[in-house]
């Protein structure tokens, strides 16, 4: 069953449309990635499921839901957590707190808050370590790892991955491959959008491919991976 179902999607930021005509669809418990260049239209796609550009058309239903014109802030009420590229954590705030604002919907169940913390906290064990510490003295990966939690605690059921590997050290980038990996495993749909087309496709089980705000390519991953356009335009092979 389809959790989420976008069809002729367009999107501008100006006169010129950013998103042209895309439909794509993500099924309940899902793994899906897009992926592409970097003009290509990735993030403005989790904008636009996010609430957070106006200039659209089209229809992006979530659960049977109409969402396009829905306006941010309640966007994460309906189970759709955001975790947008560049972490954009809160830097005075401790690790804890950032990762609790990420539940401000749920703040009433604070037993509930405190097991999921915990969670983060297994998923993240440097995360327990620096607790206490202000999340803006982290590293990018530490940063990374907490933007992701953040996202977690709303117990969403649809997880936005905006571009989680860029500005990380390789290292970092296999611990968030991992993340991505065990989170899907307990039934959290993802809709991943990454310019590291290689660990996309490595992940996910479906994929797009956006090029010029469109989608030109689309299948299974795996497929997709081994497909000749791909790993010319894309993999460098």
């Amino acid at each position: 069953m389809s959790l989420l179902n976008i069809d002729g999607l367009t999107a501008r930021y100006d006169r010129s449309p950013v998103l042209d005509n895309v439909s794509l669809e993500v099924a309940e418990g899902g793994f899906v990635a897009v992926v592409g260049a970097n003009t290509a239209g990735k993030s403005t796609l989790l904008r636009c499921i996010s609430g957070l550009l106006g200039k659209t058309s089209g229809s992006i239903r979530f659960a049977d839901t109409e969402i396009l014109k829905l306006p941010a802030h309640q966007v994460p009420a309906l189970g759709i957590a955001h975790v947008p590229e560049g972490r954009h954590v809160f830097a005075e705030m401790s690790v804890e707190e950032n990762l609790w604002l990420g539940a401000y919907t749920r703040r009433r169940e604070r037993a509930a808050l405190s097991e999921d913390c915990e969670r983060v906290y297994t998923l993240f064990p440097r995360l327990k370590e620096r607790r206490n510490q202000a999340s803006g003295t982290l590293s990018g990966g530490e940063q990374q790892m907490v933007a992701f939690g953040r996202a977690l605690m709303l117990r969403p059921r649809l997880l936005l991955l905006d571009e989680p590997s860029h500005g990380l050290a390789p290292k970092v980038v296999e611990e968030m491959h991992e993340a991505m990996v065990n989170i899907h495993r307990t039934g959290l749909t993802i809709l991943l959008v990454e310019q590291n087309t290689r660990l996309a496709l490595s992940v996910a089980q479906q994929a797009y491919v956006l090029q010029s705000g469109r989608v030109v390519l689309s299948g299974e991953s795996s497929a997709l991976l081994n497909d000749e356009r791909v790993r010319a335009a894309y993999l460098g092979m």
